[in-house]
């Protein structure tokens, strides 16, 4: 396993992790269930951790993927900031998760005020999670971006015109 499968491997985790963490906390908001709280808490917090690793990762990948054909420096520059802007936003989480988990444990006054401040940085590290993810995907998948062409191949192996149904 190379750096970049590694990377591959744990890059997802803090997006998913973030999304399903925002829905089950939007969940123990709604039910005023700090347990469910809790496990939206312990995800932000494991996002963190894998939000960690991936940037731990992401030198190594550069260096293999700066090497394959179709791949720009601006493409994997564009990547590398939203993925710096989305680790930031889920260190904050994960402190705040933390924060929370403790306050919950405590019966704390403020847990409530925590819940909805980690709602509204949840929200942000989804959409930086979408931006990192996106960015992500164009490394690879050309069809994904903004320049992407629709040109077809024929049958034969030759190019046809947009829309040619030959």
């Amino acid at each position: 396993m190379n750096d970049a499968h590694l990377h591959m491997v744990v890059n997802h985790f803090p997006i998913i992790g973030t999304i399903f963490g925002l829905g089950i906390l939007i969940a123990g908001i709604f039910l005023k269930n700090n347990v469910i709280k809790n496990v939206a808490y312990i995800l932000f917090v494991v996002a963190a951790i894998f939000g960690a690793i991936s940037m731990a990762t992401g030198e190594g990948a550069e260096e293999i993927a700066e090497k394959l054909p179709s791949v720009t420096d601006q493409i994997i520059h564009e990547h590398e900031e939203m993925a710096e802007k989305l680790a930031l936003v889920l260190y904050a989480l994960g402190i705040i998760s933390l924060i929370g988990l403790y306050l919950n444990f405590k019966n704390h006054a403020k847990t409530a005020a925590v819940s909805y401040i980690a709602l509204v940085v949840a929200v942000i590290g989804v959409f930086f999670g979408k931006q990192t993810g996106t960015t992500g995907g164009e490394v690879r998948h050309t069809e994904i971006r903004a320049n992407a062409t629709t040109t077809a191949v024929d049958q034969n192996g030759g190019e046809a015109e947009e829309g040619d149904d030959d």
